[in-house]
């Protein structure tokens, strides 16, 4: 029985030491400082279409041609520019480092020189022939220097807007040998609606298949680029606002999506609509809202919702309040 026993732990040594992911897989943890679905969300994923169309591991639209990496973003260039660190996905040895490539935040024009569309970054060597690299740092934030090993979670820097990038985010390439290797998908073969264990992740993140970024109110419908900067949302409103609006932003949206907007105040419902997507969209924002006059103008508290349907179910919810002042 004792020599039986021997054997078969043998058999398991060896099947261990054979198994690919036993012996170079790295295990990722999440690179970035945030809480998904709170504060950051995956705008993009690897493209796991191969020909000229896109798709992300689940055959979603949360991809374009060509993406050969993961998009964790923050929901506006404020929530950067209060800082958010990336971190380390796994152990290893810092093997390359920029830093100097200028931010284009709140509306500076791109400026970075060719070869440079990952602005300031860090690669690690996690052995094996496996490495990561991060993208679109903030000029000046690098923490870590070439040569340098770093545990899982040490701070590299932090989101910024640097090089070739039309919002704050982290760009994660994970690669093995020089290959780029989805992190959600490792063996390339995509069953549609389905994940499967095949990932790099310690914990895997939850697959959001769009949804709303961020919400709020203002005095007339903001400009996009005053809501991606975050500065479009008024905690209170003043009492000679020309209008009471709630606009929502959102990510990921497919044709046929709905969006439900409500907005309540002192004396019960003040207005409430539903859009209707016709086309996929990466991102955008609809509003909602009337102009103010003697009749409507009740000062007090107002709450807004978001609600986004898919096929008749409800995928993202969110809310936002203010003050019309007296």
């Amino acid at each position: 029985m004792r020599a039986h026993r021997a054997t078969i732990w043998a058999m398991i040594l060896t099947a261990a030491a054979a198994s690919p992911a036993a012996a170079r897989d790295p295990l990722l943890g999440q690179p970035i400082d945030c809480t998904l679905g709170n504060d950051c969300y995956i705008q993009n994923y690897h493209d796991a279409d191969g020909g000229p169309g896109a798709a992300d591991f689940t055959c979603g639209s949360l991809s374009y041609d060509g993406h050969g990496g993961t998009d964790f973003a923050l929901p506006n260039h404020r929530a950067a520019l209060a800082g958010v660190h990336v971190l380390a996905a796994a152990p290893g040895r810092v093997r390359a480092v920029r830093d100097g490539v200028a931010d284009h935040f709140l509306g500076a024009q791109p400026d970075f020189p060719d070869g440079q569309d990952c602005g300031n970054g860090v690669v690690i060597d996690h052995g094996g022939g496996w490495e990561t690299q991060y993208c679109h740092l903030k000029q000046g934030s690098v923490t870590v220097q070439t040569g340098q090993r770093v545990a899982m979670g040490a701070p590299l820097g932090l989101i910024g807007m640097s090089g070739r990038t039309q919002f704050p985010h982290l760009h994660l390439t994970v690669r093995d040998s020089g290959q780029k290797v989805d992190p959600f998908n490792t063996d390339q073969i995509t069953t549609c609606g389905e994940t499967g264990d095949d990932h790099l992740w310690q914990t895997s993140p939850n697959y959001v298949p769009g949804g709303l970024i961020q919400t709020g109110f203002a005095p007339m419908i903001p400009t996009y680029d005053t809501i991606k900067w975050g500065d479009a949302h008024s905690e209170t409103l003043n009492a000679d606002a020309p209008a009471l609006v709630f606009w929502a932003h959102l990510f990921g949206v497919r044709a046929g999506d709905e969006l439900r907007l409500s907005i309540t105040g002192p004396a019960g419902l003040f207005h409430q609509d539903t859009i209707q997507f016709e086309a996929p969209k990466a991102q955008l924002f609809r509003a909602l809202g009337r102009k103010l006059h003697a009749e409507n103008r009740v000062p007090g508290p107002y709450s807004a919702h978001a609600v986004l349907i898919r096929k008749g179910q409800e995928i993202a919810r969110m809310s936002a309040t203010t003050t019309l002042a007296d």
